[in-house]
């Protein structure tokens, strides 16, 4: 150990002469712990808050999506199929239509999504089957009859839908909706807008409402009949091995399949949403360093009081032939120290209460009779948090760097002072 750490750990230490400087030496370190603490933990937070709504989403929607320019849809769709079932890192894809309608039961109707798919291949694109909370996705192409429909010879496609649309409509499994379509025929009786009695063969729920409440899914032989593309599709659903290289798969999809194809990944199709929380997680990193920044100046503030309680052993240390830049060594380390046992206890803390948050969040409702994330409102069953290694290290490095930093201009005030001043009254 070197002479000027040993010197700066003695100063550290506490003696019965320097009580008051080494209480705010421990309230400075235990604000650069608390500050550590609540980056590790909200950052922690943010990152669960991102994930689970990626799965959310992915758990609708598809990886990436691949769509025809300037067209009322995709006719020379299994060709394109087998192409795009070729590219690397590709594991699934599927033909879809994507249309808007207007549902109808008794007098209640709402304007959704609708979406075709295949009951066959959805299971493996998206969590649909997953999130089914009744009902099965085969039912789809055919819905079960019941004894008078089976008497009366009549046969029903299904629909699933989302548990937030199946409570606007009062609608359950077995009931029969109308889907009412902007696509019109033209009768000898004028304008006719098309109308297919579907039954309601599932409900899903997928804990984000704007899902829950708009969406709708049919066979895909359904839409076509229902829409009169004939064997045409929207487009064609993906999934791929690495949802975090979606993006450099949709342009090898795109470069293979040339205009007028376009094939949009799902960071691509939500970059609103995803540039927001980003934005918000960088904004609350800043807030939140500025309690380690406050915890700084108390560095400053405890360091100059050490340079002055100790300006007879400066002038002592400098007449024995210790150079300016040793002064400036010693004091500089005593920020450091406190800058580096601040952030190893708000690591320990930050660590130890992210896997225990939902155990301390039910504690606190317990505590004052609230619920802090009301389920209706928030879609959550529990408080998402992920601990990210490179979060982590930035910010034991940023608190370690900024400690360091707020240390240097006493330290070098003190290497500035003249031993004869120190020696003076002695």
């Amino acid at each position: 150990m070197s002479y000027e750490l040993l010197i700066s750990w003695r100063h550290l230490c506490s003696r019965k002469s320097q009580k008051f400087i080494s209480l705010i030496t421990f309230i400075s370190m235990g604000g650069v712990a608390l500050g550590v603490m609540a980056l590790i933990v909200v950052i922690a937070v943010m990152t669960g808050f991102g994930q689970n709504l990626r799965d959310k989403i992915l758990g609708t929607n598809s990886h990436i999506v691949v769509t025809q320019a300037m067209s009322n849809g995709m006719e020379d769709y299994e060709k394109v199929l087998e192409r795009v079932k070729a590219v690397p890192l590709v594991k699934e894809a599927a033909p879809f239509i994507l249309k808007q309608v207007m549902l109808t039961y008794g007098q209640r109707s709402s304007g959704v999504v609708i979406r075709g798919v295949d009951p066959e291949q959805e299971a493996n694109i998206s969590d649909l089957q997953k999130n089914l909370t009744e009902g099965k996705l085969i039912h789809l192409d055919q819905a079960p009859q019941s004894a008078s429909d089976y008497e009366a010879g009549i046969q029903r496609k299904g629909i699933i839908l989302g548990v937030a649309l199946a409570n606007s409509l009062g609608a359950h499994v077995g009931d029969v909706l109308g889907i009412l379509s902007p696509s019109v025929r033209m009768t000898p009786l004028g304008i006719i807008p098309k109308i297919k009695m579907v039954e309601v063969v599932g409900i899903f729920e997928s804990k984000m409402y704007e899902y829950d409440a708009n969406l709708a899914f049919i066979s895909i032989s359904s839409a076509q009949s229902l829409f009169g593309m004939k064997e045409r599709v929207t487009g064609i659903e993906i999934k791929v091995a690495d949802i975090d290289a979606a993006g450099d798969i949709a342009v090898t999809i795109r470069n293979t399949l040339g205009y007028p194809y376009f094939a949009r990944d799902w960071m691509e199709m939500n970059r609103n949403l995803f540039s927001a929380l980003k934005v918000e997680k960088v904004t609350m990193f800043i807030i939140l360093v500025l309690i380690i920044l406050v915890a700084a100046f108390n560095i400053i503030s405890t360091l100059f009081m050490v340079v002055m309680d100790k300006a007879k052993d400066i002038a002592i240390l400098k007449s024995m032939g210790a150079t300016r830049r040793s002064i400036m060594r010693i004091f500089s380390m005593q920020g450091l120290i406190i800058g580096v046992c601040g952030t190893v206890l708000g690591c320990i803390g930050g660590f130890t209460m992210v896997p225990n948050l939902n155990n301390i969040v039910a504690l606190v409702e317990k505590i004052f009779g609230i619920k802090v994330f009301p389920p209706d409102v928030y879609y959550l069953d529990a408080l998402p948090s992920q601990i990210q290694w490179f979060d982590s290290f930035m910010i034991v490095i940023f608190s370690i760097v900024i400690c360091f930093l707020a240390s240097l201009y006493p330290a070098w005030r003190a290497s500035r002072q003249d031993p004869v001043d120190g020696l003076r009254y002695e």
